[in-house]
């Protein structure tokens, strides 16, 4: 019993001193269970439907799990890197992207959105987004890609904005004896800097920002879903959400069925009675359902669902501020 104590603290001291000294711990792919491999998970024929998750946060940086000893790639790069190979494939006719994702970072979103643009231009191929329980805010970005959207009777959607996470701790600070000692070379170069209150000037130049953002992302609404009521479009556009009723009624979805709709509907856009759906995976063990999580391999997915501390640190707060397409109830 002693020596398992023991072993425990060795694990939770040497996974410790990996976070604190910024270590990157690469989980162990080979170059041969690295490359983008094919599974067929249902249907026959020779047109192929690429089934393609869009899930979590949407980020362009590399998610990490138990204290950075396993990685996997970021959204970005995983609906890149599915478009890429897809584009080799002459037998490809459809592609659905499965979006369940609150949303995330705005230039991620921005840049998965153009990605599917210019894969349907240059493919000729139609896209079809089939929402799960969540499609908010960058996720509905990234579904203005799609010539089609098909939300289950349970979606939540919309959210259409931004959030500027920030904190500002100079009161705490200050009650603890700790002033801000900065220096700068201009007055706005610290600005958003959690160690002081912003001034109104700063205020005003992020507002600029956040509703450029924000103006943008109505505009790749309003051009993708023309048929939206313009005498609603500032209600549409406020930031609330909406169930899939509410959705298909104010326009911002097509549709409201489970997978197999939006299967036929992609067999219908392809213009196929038989495909086979697909799925692409890395590593070793392919996904066997159109739900299995596929980014990781065998007891490397599994390892990276373990919560090793019962709560969570929050640490992505230190990353500092972020503009975000992102849902956030109570942030």
């Amino acid at each position: 019993m002693r020596a398992l104590v023991q072993l425990g603290g060795l694990f939770i001291i040497c996974a410790t001193a990996v976070l604190l000294a910024g270590c990157v711990v690469i989980t162990p792919f080979t170059s041969s269970n690295n490359e983008l491999k094919t599974t067929v998970i249902q249907g026959k024929g020779n047109a192929e439907i690429l089934w393609l998750p869009v899930t979590g946060f949407i980020s362009g940086q590399p998610q990490s799990h138990a204290f950075g000893l396993m990685h996997e790639p970021s959204t970005l790069a995983r609906v890149s890197s599915a478009l890429d190979k897809a584009k080799q494939d002459n037998n490809i006719a459809a592609v659905i992207l499965r979006i369940d994702s609150p949303g995330g970072s705005v230039s991620a979103s921005d840049e998965i959105y153009a990605r599917i643009q210019r894969f349907k231009k240059n493919n000729d191929v139609p896209v079809i987004a089939s929402f799960g329980s969540l499609a908010a805010s960058g996720a509905y970005y990234i579904a203005m890609g799609a010539d089609h959207i098909i939300a289950q009777p349970t979606t939540v959607t919309g959210s259409i904005g931004v959030i500027l996470l920030n904190f500002d701790a100079s009161d705490l600070l200050h009650k603890l004896g700790i002033s801000n000692e900065s220096y700068v070379s201009g007055p706005n170069k610290d600005l958003l800097s959690p160690l002081k209150h912003d001034s109104p000037e700063q205020r005003r130049i992020m507002d600029g920002v956040i509703d450029h953002l924000y103006q943008r992302f109505v505009q790749v609404v309003r051009t993708n879903r023309p048929g939206l009521d313009s005498n609603q479009i500032d209600r549409i556009t406020d930031g609330r959400v909406f169930t899939a009723n509410q959705a298909l009624k104010l326009g911002l979805v097509d549709a409201i069925g489970h997978i197999p709709a939006a299967i036929d509907a992609a067999k219908q856009r392809a213009g196929v009675s038989h495909a086979r759906i697909i799925r692409y995976y890395r590593g070793k063990q392919p996904p066997r359902t159109l739900y299995a999580h596929a980014s990781l391999a065998g007891s490397q997915a599994a390892a990276a669902q373990v919560n090793i501390l019962p709560i969570k640190l929050g640490l992505e707060a230190l990353d500092g501020p972020r503009m975000l397409y992102l849902w956030q109830p109570g942030s």
